[in-house]
């Protein structure tokens, strides 16, 4: 059974080495639009379902609701992000200065996550009100992971 704190870092560390993988390619090379996109792909499936199973545990916690709600804002705020880059030209110095605007702003998250809130989640949650829930957020990523083009094309429709 996956605890849901490990499952988390370790998208993170994912994530951190991307970051790194695209800062570290120029233009609209090979190298950065195959690490971009498996950035973006990962990066949304992973946000949707953490705010489905880790967010909507620590929500039940009178604690956890403002933790919860600035997160999912930061989330909010990073998918525009994501979006914008997506659809601008990787080879321009504005994509660039963005990328770095979202790397910093996703890094700050992440850290923020790991450092604050899952410390005071360990101490606020016991285990086994938990349990089980690293393997539902594997299982709810991997779902998320398939509705990205539908989501984008709804998105786009409102």
């Amino acid at each position: 059974m996956t605890d849901i704190y490990a499952a988390i870092k370790s998208d993170h560390d994912n994530h951190r080495a991307l970051l790194k993988r695209v800062a570290d390619t120029s233009g609209a090379s090979e190298d950065r639009k195959e690490a971009w996109n498996e950035f973006y792909c990962d990066v949304k499936s992973h946000a949707a379902a953490e705010e489905e199973t880790f967010y909507s545990k620590l929500i039940s916690k009178t604690w956890g609701q403002d933790a919860a709600r600035h997160s999912v804002h930061e989330h909010q705020q990073i998918d525009d992000m994501l979006e914008e880059l997506n659809n601008a030209d990787m080879s321009s110095g504005g994509w660039l200065q963005k990328f770095k605007t979202l790397r910093h702003d996703y890094e700050h998250h992440i850290d923020e996550e790991e450092d604050e809130v899952f410390e005071r989640a360990r101490q606020e949650i016991d285990d086994s009100e938990i349990k089980g829930y690293g393997d539902r957020f594997r299982a709810r990523k991997e779902e998320e992971r398939s509705l990205i083009a539908k989501k984008r094309e709804d998105s786009l429709e409102d």
